[in-house]
């Protein structure tokens, strides 16, 4: 594959996310702009850009290489997801617009106080920076590998590329740049996904009915496990955890929760929440089918698949799609890896500017100066992280992604579904180390079962842990909250 071919699409890709972003911010950028987009959105745009952002560059590689190992299980994960959207949608959005929040953890503050608040912004900076290093690490492994490695540049100077882009044209606009440009990364990748997905179906030479036909017979596609309590894919395990993940991944996550209270009224914010929920299914049966029609076509003519499942499908395009197919590929990850990853900058940005420094109470000027100053560390902390995951192999990115959700975001599970569900009044004072324990206890409980009893947790580590932070709040609660 032509290089030069490649980067300057990877150029032109810049130019117009930076040409929208100049476009959205024509008549100016303040803050309010910048956080929640002075709540104009609309809400299917917001809908359709939130696609891309949820589903990254981790999904285009990781969920069609989990077929030849897991099957299309994953699905009993992603139906908990619908659910978890429709109690994001009437339980968590009603309480967010009430209450006229930019930050969903200012919540934390008026229930139980500021220790409360900084707890939970500062679990949500930790977890998804974390979180979109790991999901931009593997857009620019591509990049690095069909682009940067034929002039020999080094892998340090590719992150600063990347980032720097994006870090540019989400410096002014911040939200309002971002649900815009959040549509169009999700519309190449789905066109991405569709030809891809097409081309391996013409090389197979199957029509539609003989794909179904191939589906109801073949083992790999087997999505249910009921059978067994002790696996990681029991259905029990992954249907709730999905649900749960939903609810803390996106209901208590301020990147994703943003973008809804940017929209203009409770009512278009739950129609987009209730859409985009509803997409998820179609969009990672598209993905475990792409893994499916590969395995397969690689069984039929004796093509040995490398052992790492998110090398499968890089390796098979590569090898077997065609060029056109490679380009695609690389769009719909680097689409999907930098729409994820724009908008965790914006709101890490929102979570150390509102919760951490407070600069709702400073002057305006003052405000927008320290906004630009936490964007631009952020920045680093990226380019940062992005590095270190470079000496960590792993096969499976998106199920290390869901296990660390599993310990970092369980404290703010507990929290929430503490706030929520009570009256108690937690002593402010000592929730950080609440939040700081629950995490431990988990992971020596994980050891215990895994080492003692033979019983390997899954996904379901994140409401065991958002249990263990809720009974710890009640053991530090004196009185009723009023």
């Amino acid at each position: 594959m032509n290089p030069i071919l490649l980067l300057s699409i990877l150029v032109g890709y810049f130019a117009l996310l930076f040409a929208v972003s100049v476009f959205t911010t024509k008549k100016g950028s303040d803050n309010a702009s910048f956080f929640i987009g002075r709540r104009q959105s609309p809400w299917y745009l917001v809908a359709f850009g939130m696609i891309g952002a949820s589903v990254s560059g981790v999904s285009v590689v990781s969920v069609p290489g989990m077929v030849p190992h897991l099957q299309f299980t994953y699905l009993q994960t992603v139906l908990g997801f619908f659910f978890g959207y429709v109690v994001i949608a009437y339980v968590l959005l009603p309480l967010f617009y009430k209450l006229n929040l930019i930050s969903i953890y200012t919540y934390l503050r008026e229930r139980f106080g500021r220790r409360s608040q900084k707890t939970g912004a500062f679990i949500f900076t930790i977890a998804k920076l974390i979180g979109a290093a790991a999901k931009l690490y593997v857009a620019i492994l591509v990049l690095q590998e069909f682009i940067f490695n034929h002039w020999n540049v080094p892998f340090f100077a590719t992150v600063c590329l990347v980032v720097g882009g994006i870090w540019l044209y989400t410096r002014r606009g911040g939200i309002k740049t971002i649900v815009w440009t959040d549509c169009l990364q999700t519309l190449f990748m789905l066109v991405a996904l569709v030809l891809m997905v097409v081309t391996t179906i013409d090389l197979l030479g199957w029509t539609v009915p003989q794909i179904f036909h191939s589906l109801s017979e073949n083992p790999l596609a087997r999505v249910f496990v009921f059978d067994d309590w002790h696996s990681q894919q029991n259905f029990f395990k992954q249907f709730f955890s999905g649900i749960f993940i939903v609810i803390v991944m996106t209901g208590l996550d301020q990147e994703m929760m943003q973008k809804n209270l940017s929209c203009r009224t409770l009512k278009e914010s739950r129609k987009n929440m209730l859409w985009y929920g509803a997409a998820f299914l179609p969009m990672n049966f598209l993905f475990l089918l792409l893994g499916f029609l590969i395995v397969t076509y690689a069984t039929a003519h004796n093509i040995v698949l490398p052992v790492e499942a998110d090398n499968i499908l890089l390796f098979f395009a590569v090898s077997y799609l065609g060029s056109v197919a490679v380009i695609c590929l690389m769009l719909s990850i680097i689409a999907a890896s930098f729409s994820s990853a724009d908008s965790a900058l914006t709101a890490i940005t929102t979570t150390l500017a509102m919760d951490i420094l407070e600069i709702g109470d400073k002057e305006t000027r003052r405000a927008v100066q320290l906004r630009k100053i936490l964007h631009f560390a952020v920045s680093v902390g990226l380019i940062l992280l992005i590095i270190g995951f470079k000496n960590i192999n792993n096969q499976h990115i998106i199920d290390t992604i869901y296990r660390l959700v599993g310990y970092t975001y369980g404290p703010l599970l507990g929290l929430f579904a503490f706030g929520l569900t009570t009256k108690w009044q937690c002593n402010d004072r000592y929730v950080p180390y609440v939040a700081l324990l629950a995490p431990v206890l988990t992971f020596l409980l994980q050891w215990f079962c895994q080492s003692r009893l033979n019983y390997q947790f899954g996904y379901e580590l994140l409401m065991i842990n958002g249990f263990i932070t809720f009974v710890g709040l009640m053991f530090f609660s004196s009185r009723k909250h009023n």
